[in-house]
């Protein structure tokens, strides 16, 4: 069996948009079948991470094809007001950032990568008539990319996968957009006809899959994952002092206010908790979680923008505790960082901020592998931390975690291969 994967970030691109699909490639072959690629010519990567070409299978067709991005001409004004990417949203734009942003959100739909559509169908349409592929597959975001499916779909009658790593309309910064009712009509209208087109769509977690159902009777969870070897036990030096790291991006929905209050009361009630506390922010931090932090005086607090992948999984490894701070917004339910997955590889205490009630919740349920708090639930936040400290400071800080081989990434690719099929054979 042969599929064409069309993507718009492939390696060089870092950060987690690559990871899904460069993880699936890698072991798709175990399953017998032979993946194309079809992605970006020359794309502008915010984030190049050239260690995760090690995992490109030996000898994988790339096809490429140009784009034109409006980020090209919208360059011109101030980047930071005219960028609306991974949920960074300016809170404050001047007016020329506002007309940007209305521009951007109620023109570029669904996204500013919809210049890429017309071009690609055609060359698609072309490489298609010439070669043998059993079927295609879309990722989103950008959720341009599934209307290449949609056409190619609608044109050709090819067997079709669509793949949301993301919500569409549900995604966390949908909410802040300046969008007309018009353009939110189109936004849903769009969504809802690629899950009735598609022969099978993908999603990453239980909620999504339940808000899904009312258009289609084909979707299926395939949550993301680790890649790290399932049996390996090689000895981390842990962080001498009580480290907690979180990794990954962390806008203004996602600052996590509760845990530094919590943090800041447990530092000025406890000199010695004070002195041993780390915190480590690794990814980008938006303005307003820079502002607020430094409304608190935390005595260890170190931020680094980016890593390579390889080296992050080395930080996660020795952290006494891993952060995962889910977005506080209305579909703060069905979000599932896919940084989870890699936590739990890492074996070290979770400890998360979010609904006790969503999906991730019932992740760290089913994995005992930490501890979900409420967003404004600051006494129990406290009495978590403090839990975890005083086995820091007995020397027993570990976690238990059981059932995460269902996680990895080739047993993920199995499930894949096992739609993939059906699919194909329907």
């Amino acid at each position: 069996m042969k599929v064409l994967i069309i993507t718009y970030y492939w390696v060089p691109a870092g950060g987690s948009g690559v990871q899904r699909w460069l993880k699936f490639v890698k072991y798709l072959r175990s399953f017998n079948i032979e993946p194309v690629i079809f992605t970006v010519d020359e794309a502008k990567y915010p984030i190049i991470d050239t260690s995760l070409e090690q995992d490109v299978p030996e000898r994988v067709e790339v096809v490429k094809n140009p784009i034109w991005e409006p980020n090209d001409l919208l360059s011109i004004f101030k980047k930071k007001e005219t960028k609306i990417s991974a949920g960074f949203l300016d809170p404050n734009p001047s007016f020329i950032g506002k007309v940007m942003q209305y521009v951007r959100a109620n023109y570029f739909i669904p996204d500013a990568r919809k210049f890429w559509i017309k071009p690609s169908v055609k060359r698609l349409k072309k490489y298609l008539k010439e070669n043998s592929i059993d079927a295609i597959i879309t990722t989103g975001p950008p959720h341009s990319l599934h209307l290449i499916g949609l056409q190619l779909k609608k044109e050709l009658g090819v067997k079709w996968i669509a793949d949301f790593r993301d919500p569409w309309t549900d995604i966390d910064y949908f909410h802040q957009l300046p969008l007309t009712q018009k353009a939110k009509a189109k936004h849903h209208q769009l969504e809802q006809e690629v899950i009735r087109y598609a022969d099978a769509t993908l999603v990453v977690g239980k909620t999504m899959k339940k808000n899904y159902e009312k258009f289609s009777n084909n979707i299926h969870v395939v949550t993301n994952g680790f890649d790290s070897e399932l049996n390996e036990e090689k000895s981390v030096k842990l962080d001498e002092k009580f480290s907690i790291t979180h990794i990954g991006l962390m806008n203004a929905d996602r600052n996590p206010k509760i845990l530094w209050e919590a943090l800041s009361e447990l530092s000025i009630e406890n000199k010695e908790f004070a002195e041993d506390l780390e915190i480590k922010l690794i990814g980008k931090i938006a303005d307003e979680v820079e502002i607020f932090l430094n409304k608190y005086e935390f005595k260890n607090i170190t931020k680094i923008e980016y890593v390579p992948h390889n080296e992050v999984l080395q930080y996660q490894k020795m952290s006494q505790v891993l952060l995962l701070a889910v977005n506080k917004v209305p579909s703060a339910k069905g979000i599932i960082t896919g940084k989870i997955f890699e936590y739990l590889q890492a074996k070290r205490p979770i400890l998360a901020v979010g609904p006790e009630d969503g999906d991730l919740a019932e992740i760290l349920t089913k994995t005992n592998a930490g501890t979900i708090v409420d967003f404004d639930d600051k006494m129990k936040m406290k009495q978590v931390i403090m839990h975890l400290y005083n086995q820091f400071k007995d020397g027993v800080l570990q976690v238990a975690s059981n059932n995460i081989s269902q996680y990895h990434r080739k047993k993920l690719t199995e499930q894949l291969s096992m739609i993939l099929k059906q699919v194909v054979n329907s």
